[in-house]
């Protein structure tokens, strides 16, 4: 019988959260678009876990969730005037921004593409659970890679149990799209996924 992970709802105590986290496992979130994965972005065994649970491909970088513009700092090497005024535009919310990675990021998270994409979610729950952790977190939807992201945590268990830690259950979500993602890492930007915002409204077009 699958071992079921622990599961919280969104307002219950995330102390737990944080030794999961600091000992290579794997947490279930909510986010204001789907259901997220969430490993130490920092430690490349957890996050060889997440590709290899996922069955993603190990060519395709993982987005993360920083809590603010203080942390994105731990992660990229530049902000460009441009990420900039996109950042103040749109976080918190659904947008994704490439940077130029910082030194401490490993080559599996960018997928040795010297770049790493991070957003600053919207999602309370989501939010405690960064400022609980106190780093970084992965982002990447909760599903095996093809599969549908999941909008609730029924759906997550339907696809991890047993293979996750630690779920925390914050409802039914919208599960409409997945965040817009654009690189803002030069002089222009350039859309990479249109997600719930839609590219006009990014780049006035």
């Amino acid at each position: 019988m699958d071992k079921k992970p622990l599961i919280l709802d969104g307002s219950s105590d995330l102390t737990e959260a944080i030794k999961i986290f600091r000992g290579g496992g794997i947490i279930a979130f909510p986010t204001e678009t789907f259901y997220g994965l969430c490993v130490d972005p920092f430690n490349e065994t957890a996050v060889k876990k997440l590709f290899i649970l996922k069955g993603r491909p190990f060519e395709s970088p993982v987005s993360i969730i920083i809590k603010d513009i203080g942390m994105l700092k731990t992660v990229a090497s530049e902000v460009t005037p441009l990420a900039g005024t996109l950042m103040k535009r749109f976080w918190p919310g659904p947008l994704t921004i490439v940077f130029k990675a910082g030194p401490k990021v490993p080559p599996l998270l960018t997928a040795d593409t010297g770049k790493i994409a991070a957003r600053v979610s919207s999602d309370p729950v989501c939010r405690r659970l960064v400022d609980i952790l106190a780093s970084p977190i992965t982002a990447t939807s909760a599903n095996p890679s093809g599969k549908r992201p999941p909008a609730t945590a029924k759906e997550v268990i339907d696809y991890f149990n047993g293979a996750i830690d630690l779920l925390i259950d914050g409802g039914k979500l919208p599960g409409k799209k997945g965040s817009t993602i654009v690189d803002a890492s030069g002089e222009r930007i350039e859309v990479i996924r249109e997600g719930e915002i839609p590219v006009e409204e990014i780049t006035g077009g």
